[in-house]
């Protein structure tokens, strides 16, 4: 697996700054001593001033077929990342309960009302489960018998 930094995009503007600097060390030597001394010591202010460079470990790292861009290894399992993971868990657990709830809530529905269509018809419910009454509804053509 190789290892590719992110910001090795960077180094050209390194590289260019370096130079520049090599450049602004070279000709320092033209300048009065005065001048000089106010620079280094503007130079030293500006250091113990400067705030520190955050420290970026994020890598990408590629197989023969795949991309994968890693964090820093020893992240840990904090309070958030635990969090982070678990609720969209629980969520699609609480999605997955309501679906089943309402579809047998709907079954239960259907099924109450075959029974009762059975119930009030005229036909005896035995009637259905017989063979050839079902033949006797194909070969007239009538879905359902109704008297009205």
């Amino acid at each position: 697996m190789k290892q590719h930094d992110l910001f090795a995009a960077h180094e050209p503007m390194d590289r260019m700054g370096r130079e520049l600097a090599k450049l602004l060390t070279q000709s320092c030597g033209e300048l009065p001593h005065d001048l000089t001394e106010r620079l280094r010591i503007a130079r030293q202010q500006a250091l113990i001033v400067r705030k520190p460079e955050p420290v970026l470990n994020h890598q990408m790292a590629t197989d023969a077929s795949s991309l994968t861009l890693a964090g820093p290894p020893n992240e840990g399992l904090g309070l958030w990342s635990i969090l982070g993971s678990a609720l969209p868990l629980l969520a699609l657990l609480a999605g997955l309960v309501t679906v089943q709830w309402l579809d047998r809530e709907q079954t239960v529905s259907d099924l109450a009302e075959i029974d009762t269509a059975l119930l009030v018809d005229d036909l005896p419910p035995a009637a259905y489960s017989d063979p050839g009454f079902i033949q006797f509804l194909r070969q007239n053509g009538a879905a359902t018998p109704s008297q009205d």
